[in-house]
């Protein structure tokens, strides 16, 4: 039997710093900050019985620094601002909220070609231009508005049925003390896409919140449904189809229900996260909250990120917090 491939000190750090790839004409100077990046990959090829050096290239002519990163904020802004108007015009067409399927799914295909450029500018944005946080904010916004109008024309009915989010407005939620990942990651959802102004009390039994909206709560409409944990759930009946969503949905499944369906690389370090959360606050309201901030910043993260597989049976498996 041959002996495996062992791949060569510079495929290897090709495949372990993908950002460091060798700049274009438009990225004439790496960030200072990947100095560090450098600094490792000549530890490991010292290591491997390589050599290697780094060099610090300095500008020949009279521009100071001062002058390249205003040159390198100028041509930012100038991306930000042709996307804060492009999304403008989304937002726009968003709010008159078409009612035909096609010119629903045209904006959400927009949304996103608009997301991708927009991640795509964010990645050279090195001097943070100006219009960056209001293009951010901007796309934001559309994109919260596109989830809530698609489920706005869903009508209301009986359970394992789409809802209406207008009888879920400004309610007060009611769950289960000590919350973990399906709870935190529910009423995440929540806030975000169903209830904007949502309010959480915590409660060992439904009726003792008689007013409230239950959920993740033994017998209620908004739980476990067959081999689906509670945020599957509410995307189901709120028709919240967006693939960030679905891919947190079977993060969610995999910790919550312990049998690795999903083959999604985040389980562990989510598990472990929300471990950690309900370690550090013994108050159920801060608990949830920062648990909440942990799900914007995955859904952040997510965007653009590709489909996860099923897993195979009898893959090693997580701890579950419910």
């Amino acid at each position: 039997m041959a002996p495996p491939r062992v791949p060569a000190p510079r495929q290897a750090h090709e495949h372990s710093c993908p950002h460091l790839a060798p700049p274009s004409a438009s990225r004439c100077r790496w960030p200072q900050k990947f100095r560090e990046d450098f600094e490792w990959i000549k530890a490991e090829i010292a290591a491997a019985k390589g050599q290697a050096n780094i060099f610090l290239a300095d500008h020949l002519d009279a521009a100071t620094q001062a002058e390249i990163a205003a040159a390198f904020r100028e041509a930012r802004q100038a991306d930000f601002s042709e996307i804060l108007r492009e999304a403008k015009s989304l937002l726009g067409a968003i709010e008159r909220r078409p009612s035909s399927t096609p010119a629903r799914r045209k904006l959400l295909r927009g949304t996103r070609i608009l997301r991708d450029r927009l991640n795509d500018v964010l990645t050279i944005d090195f001097f943070l231009a100006p219009g960056r946080d209001q293009a951010i904010t901007l796309l934001d916004k559309s994109e919260i508005l596109l989830a809530q109008n698609r489920t706005a024309a869903k009508s209301t009915a009986r359970k394992g049925e789409k809802l209406m989010l207008e009888k879920f407005r400004s309610r007060t939620w009611v769950t289960r003390p000590r919350p973990g990942i399906d709870r935190m990651s529910s009423a995440w959802l929540i806030r975000r896409f169903i209830d904007t102004q949502a309010k959480f009390v915590f409660a060992e039994k439904p009726n003792d919140q008689p007013s409230a909206v239950p959920f993740d709560m033994f017998g209620v409409q908004f739980s476990h449904e067959g081999n689906a944990c509670t945020f599957e759930t509410l995307l189901r009946r709120f028709s919240l189809e967006e693939q960030a969503l679905v891919r947190i949905g079977q993060i969610v499944h995999n910790i919550d229900l312990s049998d690795n369906r999903f083959d999604v690389p985040e389980v562990a370090a989510v598990g472990r996260l929300v471990e950690g959360l309900r370690q550090i606050y013994s108050e159920d309201q801060q608990l949830l909250e920062h648990g909440m901030e942990i799900f914007e910043a995955l859904y952040r993260s997510l965007t653009n990120a590709p489909p996860a597989r099923q897993r195979r049976r009898g893959a090693t498996s997580y701890i579950g917090l419910s």
